[in-house]
């Protein structure tokens, strides 16, 4: 294996949910952002970007957020703690992610037209858009964790919070929904040596 593979697969394997942080560790708003450059790297259904992040970076922001979070120890320890939000009206982004391709000679008009028919006949359905929004932010959201783990960082990915209590306090569009919080550190506690408890290969594959 290439150097650059085992650095891949320690990311992968070597990745723990880490519930307790270093509170005197902070991440810049450049640092946060960065991170958030590598998340948008994500894939997503017609390249649609089903995401929003809502960044709890202040510690007055953290502590608004926390009984939200049924007081969760990671809210308040950690450097951020970055809300995935789920885009239920991605198709609203095609105009802006395909229209500099088509002005630039890179894509078609009729090739344009085409896929935003096919978007725009998916989007018919509300249950399309909201399951979309959900499975596919939740794939910037696991990139997230993974560019944390490589930039020496922690995390960890939380679904036990009010979701309409939060919706309704941190959410100004009713495009979007809460998909999970992630919290963002340098861990206090040695969660890399805690066994990974994964079910075998077996157990969770069928092969036709």
């Amino acid at each position: 294996m290439t150097q650059a593979t085992l650095d891949t697969m320690r990311v992968l394997t070597e990745r723990r949910s880490v519930r307790h942080y270093d509170e005197t560790f902070k991440l810049s708003k450049q640092e946060v952002e960065e991170l958030l450059e590598w998340t948008t790297a994500a894939p997503s259904a017609w390249n649609l970007q089903h995401w929003h992040f809502t960044v709890f970076h202040s510690e007055e922001a953290k502590q608004q957020l926390a009984p939200i979070a049924y007081n969760q120890p990671a809210i308040t320890s950690a450097s951020a703690v970055i809300a995935i939000l789920g885009d239920v009206q991605a198709n609203r982004n095609y105009n802006p992610v395909y229209g500099p391709a088509v002005e630039a000679g890179g894509m078609t008009e009729d090739l344009f037209d085409s896929i935003k028919a096919q978007v725009e006949g998916a989007y018919q359905s509300e249950a399309y858009g909201r399951d979309a929004a959900m499975s596919n932010a939740s794939l910037a959201a696991m990139q997230l964790m993974l560019a944390a783990e490589a930039r020496g960082l922690s995390t960890l990915a939380m679904g036990g919070f009010d979701h309409q209590r939060f919706a309704e306090t941190f959410i100004t569009e009713s495009r979007y929904v809460p998909v999970m919080l992630i919290a963002v550190g340098k861990a206090v506690e040695d969660a890399k040596k805690r066994p990974a408890l994964r079910l075998p290969i077996d157990r969770v594959s069928t092969f036709l």
